[in-house]
């Protein structure tokens, strides 16, 4: 699969323009996360890109994954790419995270929202004025960005990268497209 024929499932699968742009954020992160631990680019991007493709779909977290299956298969896609999306989901799903991979999809996906809460709450609600070290913060304080996943953005140390590198990595990716996510 092309980089372009996901953007065109997400398109055909995805009504909603907040997911759409969460999962290009999702995927600019692997992207550079592929860069880091040595995976492919193209394919870590499309996994970013796809990974929430049945949301609109079910909401349901015990079928959340199930329905992206289905359509992926259906379209071909590598089975190294739907055991990856289905990762990002394996507590609901009840499946077992076996790899840098699927830690990797996991954090990536949960830090989007963390760091969108983040330049929520600076001066100039502007993405460009977040740094790293108030992602972290973040982390670790009490009041925490809601429906995000302290535990799941904590994955990226299974996948062998510290929470200031991961914060570090996830914000320059997120940064990268601050316009086209409208931060």
């Amino acid at each position: 699969m092309e980089r372009e024929q996901a953007v065109q499932l997400l398109d055909q699968y995805v009504q909603s323009d907040w997911l759409k742009k969460h999962s290009l954020a999702t995927a600019a992160i692997m992207e550079r996360l592929a860069g880091r631990l040595g995976g492919d680019a193209d394919t870590w991007w499309i996994m970013g890109m796809l990974h929430d493709l049945d949301f609109d779909i079910t909401q349901d977290p015990q079928e959340h994954g199930r329905k992206s299956e289905e359509i992926l298969q259906e379209h071909g896609v590598s089975r190294e790419i739907i055991r990856a999306i289905l990762a990002h989901n394996a507590d609901g799903l009840g499946l077992q995270r076996t790899d840098k991979l699927d830690y990797a999809i996991t954090a990536a996906e949960s830090i989007t929202g963390l760091i969108v809460a983040t330049a929520l709450v600076m001066p100039d609600k502007k993405l460009a004025s977040v740094k790293p070290e108030s992602v972290v913060k973040r982390m670790k304080k009490k009041e925490f960005a809601r429906k995000v996943s302290r535990e799941s953005i904590l994955l990226c140390e299974q996948a062998g990268i510290p929470l200031e590198e991961f914060a570090a990595i996830a914000l320059g990716a997120m940064q990268s497209i601050a316009g086209e996510l409208d931060l």
